[in-house]
């Protein structure tokens, strides 16, 4: 299928690739299909893109690639909702507000985005962990 984004172009994927967010995204509950593909300018990037409303799509960032420590549980309910088997169909990723400053672009990560790669299901999580800030800074100014 073919997918003309507002802001990357045209976008080719299969059905089998849509992640399905049950209860949307924080702000987009309505929006429940989402493609992931890598952002062309950056490879630290990602962008989830809605095939539903192709102005919607968002930047990630993987959080391991910016806290070396990040981690979090999921309780057992919600393992069970996503259908987790193994940690390795897990894939977690954070949503990065951009600025035209450098300085100013952050990732959230107090509520990552955990998807289950092989079901192709996810959810937006919060954690419950004071250390993990909703606007942390990606790049530190003069880096």
């Amino acid at each position: 299928m073919e997918l003309k984004t507002k802001y990357h172009g045209v976008r080719h994927y299969d059905e089998k690739d849509v992640i399905i967010f049950k209860n949307g995204i924080p702000g987009l509950e309505n929006l429940k299909r989402y493609i992931i593909f890598p952002a062309e300018e950056n490879k630290l990037f990602y962008i989830l893109q809605s095939v539903e409303d192709l102005s919607i799509g968002l930047v990630l960032v993987s959080p391991f690639n910016i806290m070396k420590d990040y981690e979090f549980k999921l309780d057992g309910d919600k393992v069970k909702e996503l259908g987790i088997n193994d940690s390795k169909d897990v894939l977690v990723l954070n949503t990065v507000t951009l600025s035209s400053k450098i300085e100013n672009i952050t990732a959230n990560m107090k509520a990552p985005l955990v998807i289950n790669i092989n079901k192709k299901i996810g959810e937006q999580i919060i954690l419950d962990n004071e250390n993990y800030l909703i606007k942390y800074p990606l790049f530190k100014e003069g880096a």
